[in-house]
């Protein structure tokens, strides 16, 4: 039988997304050593779900069910029976969420949401598993075997959540004003959460609180779990409304009120902000991991168009600007790719580890910050390129490309916006000396460096910008926070390339590090202007109140 379906709207349709990645299935032997065998899911992420993922944005978005038919509170999402069927069939037949609870490797889960490539599926699996990660690792006896249902090793399945964000802090957690009291064995929460991705489908989630009498700010807040339904059965939180939303339209966000809410505390209450910042890195590295995987959907588009459109007499492939279009959108992908994993494999390392913690789970946390900002630019740039190649056609939305590069802004701001990420990087570095461990690291990568000269360059411009960091007033590093970050993730990732070309034979990744060693090398650090100067062209001439 042909194909019906998206083979008209896009040019990626029907392919088989993990066969022909040859960036991921190369940086996951380097890492793990072995290629493992993701072909039926590259097979179902660009068929079943390119198709329904594409039904839901344009057709089918989720549906807050406020009252049942009984006249009862219901305050259900309703999902398109095919997005419940490719979850079903994603937790189950493909068990994204198992490898790291089943002896495997977050590597592949990590590879998966990679694969999945839309945001909003894959947010609804990133939620799950974060909520799965802190219930066996910290989780009170009365819900921690849940996380068995949250990963699929058990039936029913079951969906979580993670709600954190308050609309008076945003990323500020400790603005948070959602109070927590002990009522017995459980505790109750009162408070509102403003940005709940999972509302009206979980049915479990992480919520962060204040006790009475804790500390103000972020290290007063405790982490707690909340079932969907009370122990009698009636509704333990309420959905007051979804957002409406330019992409990850998949997965509901809402707006969740707790009304005395029945909870669980998790591991002890002073520890909560270390727990949150920690599961926090489960989804930073899934927004990397999603971010590279929407940057793959897009060249795969664009390279398949390419060799498709034809103009001024032959394909455009064939022009030397849409090929260097093409060169930077694939070197930004591969760049995306390894910067991920590398921080995947030192999260993997480090995964046991406990408040107050190591030097590794240190640096796994600021190689997470430098791979969620980099990725997240990247992928916003190669979808930017990839509509631009496509010409008018696209920037028309019944087209799948448009629906890229909408998917892709919002990886800068999810998990922590670049600021936040910058702005975290440089805490790590002044009081946990997160960039020691970083330095040794490289250093040793160089060594077993295919070019050795080349990994050196990209290894002294590190240590630069480091010690550029070290010799700035606080106020000048915060303004160049961001940079630095840039800087050191560019840098790292030329140096794992190096050992990946040594370590895998491939000199085509030699030449990729070489080329990006030349396009992603800047002067550091940018001047910062005078105050005066700053707030007279920041504030259009005084017409804006700063």
């Amino acid at each position: 039988m042909p194909l019906e379906g998206l083979e008209h709207l896009s040019m990626a349709y029907g392919l088989n997304h993990y066969s022909l990645d040859r960036d991921l299935r190369e940086t996951l032997k380097y890492f793990l050593g072995y290629e493992p065998d993701l072909n039926a899911l590259g097979k179902y992420t660009g068929t079943t779900l390119y198709e329904v993922a594409y039904r839901v944005d344009r057709m089918s978005p989720p549906e807050l069910i406020m009252w049942d038919v009984r006249g009862e509170r219901a305050e259900v999402t309703w999902l398109d029976p095919m997005e419940r069927m490719v979850i079903r069939d994603l937790m189950l037949e493909y068990g994204v969420n198992k490898p790291p609870f089943t002896g495997g490797s977050w590597h592949e889960h990590y590879a998966a949401i990679n694969l999945i490539g839309d945001p909003g599926v894959a947010c609804i699996f990133t939620i799950t598993i974060q909520t799965a990660y802190a219930l066996r690792k910290y989780g009170p006896d009365e819900v921690r075997g849940y996380y068995e249902n949250l990963v699929g090793l058990k039936e029913p399945l079951m969906l979580g959540a993670t709600w954190f964000t308050e609309v008076q802090g945003g990323s500020d957690l400790g603005a948070n004003t959602t109070k927590a009291e002990p009522r017995g064995r459980k505790w109750v929460l009162n408070g509102y959460k403003y940005f709940s991705s999972g509302a009206g489908i979980a049915d479990i989630a992480l919520a962060t609180a204040r006790p009475p009498g804790a500390r103000p700010g972020a290290k007063g807040l405790a982490l707690f779990v909340v079932p969907r339904l009370r122990e009698d059965g009636s509704l333990n939180y309420y959905v007051r409304r979804l957002k409406l939303k330019s992409g990850t339209v998949a997965v509901p966000t809402g707006e969740v009120e707790f009304i005395d809410s029945e909870a669980y505390l998790v591991g002890e209450a002073e520890k909560g902000i270390y727990y949150t910042l920690e599961d926090l890195m489960v989804s930073r590295l899934s927004n990397a991991a999603g971010s590279v995987g929407i940057s793959r959907k897009a060249y795969l588009e664009a390279y398949h168009y390419a060799l498709h459109r034809r103009a001024f007499g032959r394909k455009i492939i064939d022009h030397q600007l849409v090929r260097r279009d093409l060169l930077e959108m694939e070197l930004l992908t591969l760049e995306s790719a390894v910067i991920t994993h590398k921080a995947v494999d030192l999260f993997e390392k480090s995964s046991s580890d406990t408040p107050p913690y190591t030097p590794l789970y240190h640096y796994a946390r600021l190689m997470t910050h430098i791979a969620k900002n980099i990725t997240a630019y990247n992928a916003a740039r190669v979808t930017m390129l990839a509509m631009e190649l496509f010409g008018g056609i696209g920037f028309l939305s019944e087209y799948m490309i448009e629906r890229w590069h909408r998917e892709a802004l919002i990886t800068p701001i999810w998990e922590g916006t670049s600021n936040i990420q910058a702005l975290d990087m440089l805490e790590a570095i002044a009081k946990k000396r997160a960039h020691e461990p970083l330095l040794q690291d490289m250093e040793a990568l160089t060594r077993d460096a295919l070019d050795k000269k080349l990994a050196n360059t990209a290894f002294n411009h590190l240590t630069e910008t480091l010690k550029d960091l070290a010799s700035m007033s606080p106020q000048e590093a915060e303004y160049n926070a961001k940079y630095a970050l840039e800087d050191l993730g560019h840098s790292a990732t030329i140096i794992v390339l190096e050992s990946m070309a040594a370590k895998l034979g491939e000199e085509r990744l030699h030449h990729a590090a070489s080329l990006l060693l030349e396009s992603v090398m800047r002067r550091r650090p940018v001047p910062r202007p005078q105050e005066k100067v700053l707030e007279d062209i920041i504030s259009l001439g005084g017409e804006l109140p700063l």
